[in-house]
C-alpha cells in the first residue's frame, strides 16, 4: 500500500529525481521525504486519520493553498525550461545551497495536500483494519517510503548520461511543469 501511494509522479518526487540527476544535496532531500513520510504516516495511524474528515474547512484551505504552490513551482519549471536547459546541467557550476534546497522540498512535501490524504486519511483509514497492530502497518509503509525515496534519489544518477544535454533538461523540467499544474488543475477541480 505504501509504495502505490508513493509511487505516482507529483511534485515530491519530480524534486527527488531532479535533485538526484543533479547529484546536488541528494541526503538532504531523501532525509526529508523519509522523515516527513514517518511523522504523516505515524500522525495517521495514530489519530488524524479519523480526525482529518470532521475539519473541512482545513481540507479546503490546503487544497488552495497546494493549488497556488503548484502553479507557481509548475512556472519556475517552465521558465527553466524556456531558458533551453542550460542553467540545470547536471555539471553546471550554479549549485543551489543545501539551505534552499530543503526549503523547496519542505513546501513540496508539507504543502502538498494529496499527501495529506494519502499518508494521513486513507494509511490511517487502512491501519484501522490491523488493529491493534496499526503501527505495525504504518511501519511498513514508513519501509516503503525509505526504499522508494532512496531509490529515487540516488538511483537517478543513473540517467545521468540521457540528461547530458540541454535538450533533456528542457524536456524533463517542461514535463515536471505539466505535471505539477495538472496535478494543481485536478486539486481545484476537487
Amino acid at each position: 500500500m505504501g509504495f502505490s501511494l508513493i509511487l505516482a509522479i507529483g511534485a515530491q518526487n519530480a524534486f527527488v529525481l531532479r535533485q538526484g540527476l543533479r547529484q546536488e544535496h541528494v541526503l538532504v532531500v531523501v532525509a526529508i521525504c523519509v522523515i516527513s513520510d514517518a511523522l504523516l504516516i505515524l500522525a495517521g495511524v495514530t489519530f488524524l486519520g479519523s480526525l482529518l474528515p470532521s475539519i473541512p474547512w482545513l481540507s479546503e484551505a490546503m487544497r488552495w493553498v497546494g493549488a497556488a504552490f503548484l502553479f507557481f513551482y509548475g512556472a519556475l519549471r517552465f521558465r527553466a525550461a524556456w531558458q533551453d536547459g542550460e542553467a540545470l546541467k547536471p555539471s553546471d557550476d550554479v549549485v543551489n545551497s543545501a539551505f534552499r534546497v530543503a526549503m523547496t522540498c519542505l513546501l513540496l512535501t508539507w504543502a502538498n495536500p494529496h499527501v495529506y490524504l494519502d499518508t494521513v486519511v486513507l494509511l490511517g483509514s487502512i491501519s484501522a483494519q490491523y488493529a491493534p497492530h496499526a503501527l505495525v502497518f504504518g511501519t511498513g509503509a514508513a519501509v516503503a517510503s525509505l526504499v522508494f525515496f532512496t531509490a529515487l534519489g540516488y538511483g537517478a544518477r543513473l540517467l545521468t548520461p540521457v540528461f547530458a544535454s540541454a535538450r533533456a533538461w528542457v524536456i524533463l523540467e517542461a514535463s515536471i511543469g505539466v505535471v505539477m499544474w495538472a496535478i494543481a488543475l485536478s486539486l481545484l477541480r476537487g
